[in-house]
């Protein structure tokens, strides 16, 4: 399902959190985060994912386990990101290249205080790098 951005949760992102309210906070945060700094992104309810694009996919929001249940936050949402290089950083759980010189980073998050700058400048630099494919 295809959702315009505004500043309005849409009934299917509610429902994309029916059996995870707790998270809904945190999505809550992250998209006014990114709909302040990516201003003409449109988003996309999947049924595993939300997904952030403008020209092009650029992040994602899931509940992907991407750490061992014992080191996972609860509540807990994944940020996946694409980057034309890997980025480094303890806080980047999981780094692949799919394609050559296309890397999807995964970060797991679990409060709205990790929605940060440095989180946020990754997702400005994925969308860049999506506008610009």
């Amino acid at each position: 399902m295809k959702v315009q951005s505004d500043s309005t949760v849409s009934a299917d992102e509610l429902f994309f959190f029916d059996s995870k309210q707790d998270a809904l906070p945190l999505y809550e945060s992250f998209r006014e985060a990114v709909l302040e700094k990516v201003p003409d992104t449109r988003i996309e309810v999947k049924k595993t994912q939300i997904s952030f694009f403008n020209r092009h996919m650029y992040a994602a929001v899931s509940f992907a386990p991407v750490r061992r249940v014992k080191n996972r936050p609860d509540p807990f949402l994944t940020i996946t990101f694409g980057m034309p290089y890997r980025k480094e950083s303890a806080r980047i759980d999981v780094a692949v290249e799919p394609y050559p010189n296309r890397w999807t980073h995964h970060v797991m998050i679990g409060s709205v205080e990790e929605i940060d700058q440095e989180l946020l400048s990754w997702i400005e630099e994925a969308a860049a790098f999506a506008e610009n494919k």
